[in-house]
């Protein structure tokens, strides 16, 4: 089984812990939005609170570290996919090859329900072309949480 791992920062844990025990070939991947490094590379340079700084290498080298502690965590031999672009459009294309997706909620966790996801992941969810594993981050609200 291949499976794609969606690291994303503030959710990744999760990801790892419900892919390190499932059987199979693992794929870490982490999208940088272009969108983010576009407003982070103004005139003025991470919006003005770092002179000097090159954007790109300081989110590159974010990625590293995130990449590195994912790899860490998972214990186990796994394949590195870096890529840039819009995230949902990325992972998607990211997909036709993995028989599994593992990502997280990324919206409001306090209550259940469709806001708890935000909308790049909703829309991976409607659009992946294979299986999904959806995980809480944390641990999931309760039932009482629902509107």
């Amino acid at each position: 089984m291949k499976i794609l791992v969606w690291l994303d920062e503030g959710t990744w844990e999760a990801c790892i812990d419900a892919a390190r025990d499932l059987p199979g070939e693992v794929t870490l991947l982490h999208v940088s939005d272009v969108g983010t490094e576009a407003a982070l590379s103004g005139s003025a340079g991470l919006l003005g609170r770092v002179a000097g700084a090159d954007p790109a290498e300081l989110l590159a080298a974010a990625e590293r570290r995130l990449l590195g502690a994912a790899a860490q965590r998972l214990d186990r031999p796994a394949k590195i996919l870096t890529l840039r672009g819009r995230p949902e459009h990325e992972v998607l294309a990211s997909c036709a090859s993995a028989d599994l997706l593992i990502l997280a909620r990324d919206g409001d966790q306090r209550r259940l329900g469709p806001r708890s996801l935000g909308h790049r992941t909703r829309f991976v969810v409607d659009h992946a072309p294979c299986r999904v594993l959806l995980v809480w981050p944390g641990s999931p609200p309760p039932l009482g949480s629902i509107p």
